[in-house]
């Protein structure tokens, strides 16, 4: 995986930004434009249909296009993309296409998603937690064997007989990262099966102790390079989180009030800390 170390910390932990794109497109590129340039290691992508009232959500996956172009080493990917609200196979393309466009450094984030209403149960789509959970462990499989080779795969929701080219650039495939709301155990035991865990509190954001409990829940040590993924609490230090943990820590904003594009453009160009 083709990740550039961060040029302010010798901590050994990626520092990225999570963007919801509630905005205009050419503001999204222009943060990550400006990501790239302040010594971010990661710009990634929230995936809506639709959100709030009054918020105007884009395609994640188009406009990981466009940024691929404005970029040469950060990591571009969803976090997260609601796996079951999606086809796997048109997210298999998507992902082996952005890691073409990218030279190898596309990454899939993946989970339940919400709101229930707005993304899911006002567009007919599977509401129920139980039977999105198995669409996303189905889901993730079928991604998981396109990507590597000729598929013939039948499950309960998804049955698939392909031999998708090009391969990705990553091999076997492109990481995958798999969020979860703390405390839930259940998603904590799926992404160890994968590449990371992306831990969400109710804001979003965890403390470190928040970190250090949820990954105690886990049934023993993780694979080596596995991915633990803080989105930052305001005014904690990095090395704090590095210490519970995180290899990764993200900063986003929270698009509630009018000004948080102002406020967020700040924290793009201020780079990481």
């Amino acid at each position: 995986m083709a990740i550039a170390h961060n040029q302010d910390t010798g901590m050994g932990m990626k520092f990225g930004i999570n963007i919801p794109p509630f905005t205009d497109a050419a503001t999204v590129i222009t943060w990550t434009r400006e990501a790239e340039a302040a010594g971010w290691d990661g710009v990634f992508l929230w995936d809506h249909m639709q959100w709030n009232p009054g918020v105007a959500p884009l395609d994640p996956w188009v406009l990981l296009g466009a940024m691929a172009q404005v970029t040469e080493r950060v990591v571009l990917g969803t976090l997260v993309t609601p796996l079951s609200r999606r086809r796997p196979h048109v997210v298999a393309k998507h992902l082996t296409t952005l890691d073409h466009l990218t030279g190898g450094r596309a990454l899939l984030g993946v989970g339940l998603g919400d709101p229930v209403d707005r993304d899911f149960t006002d567009l007919g789509e599977a509401a129920g937690g139980r039977e999105r959970a198995a669409m996303l462990d189905e889901g993730l499989e079928v991604i998981d064997r396109l990507l590597r080779g000729p598929t013939e795969f039948s499950g309960e929701h998804y049955r698939i007989t392909a031999d998708f080219q090009p391969r990705p650039v990553q091999q076997p495939r492109p990481p995958i990262w798999v969020a979860g709301v703390v405390p839930n155990r259940r998603p904590l035991a799926r992404a160890r099966r994968w590449d990371g865990v992306v831990p969400i509190g109710a804001d979003g954001a965890l403390t470190p102790d928040e970190l250090t409990t949820y990954l105690a829940l886990s049934d023993g040590p993780p694979a080596p390079g596995w991915d633990v993924v803080a989105h930052r609490k305001a005014g904690v230090p990095a090395q704090e989180y590095a210490d519970a943990g995180a290899t990764w820590l993200v900063s986003m904003p929270w698009p509630t009030s009018a000004d948080w594009p102002t406020t967020f453009a700040e924290v793009v160009r201020s780079g990481p800390r």
